[in-house]
């Protein structure tokens, strides 16, 4: 699997360099995802500009992701998802489940809003 990580104080972004989001990725996917939440990372977010396809392996390892950071009160964030990857989220009704957004720079607003709110609520 080809993919970049940044790692910030408050989120890390994960660039997916790969057309497929499928069976042979999807695996890989998900224990980097677990491997940063054991590392103590609360806040991801997944740029999928570069992939065109996904598929049901591929929702799994979103899935994860999500779960696993909801279990910590952290955020999963897809941005730049393609249209393929889009329809099949809304068609599988996870758009109500998954943060998507349309761009990196929302999604790391997305996480901004997320620690205020976080922090917010335990005062």
């Amino acid at each position: 699997m080809k993919y970049t990580i940044d790692k910030q104080e408050k989120y890390t972004l994960v660039r997916l360099h790969e057309e497929k989001l499928d069976s042979n990725v999807a695996p890989q996917l998900k224990s980097e995802m677990v491997t940063l939440h054991a590392e103590g990372v609360r806040n991801i977010i997944l740029d999928l500009s570069e992939v065109k396809y996904t598929d049901s392996s591929g929702l799994s390892a979103l899935l994860v992701g999500n779960r696993i950071l909801q279990e910590d009160e952290g955020i999963f964030v897809l941005a730049s998802l393609s249209d393929h990857t889009m329809k099949l989220i809304k068609i599988s009704q996870l758009d109500s489940v998954l943060h998507i957004l349309p761009t990196v720079e929302e999604g790391i607003d997305a996480v901004f809003m997320h620690e205020i709110e976080k922090d917010m609520k335990k005062e």
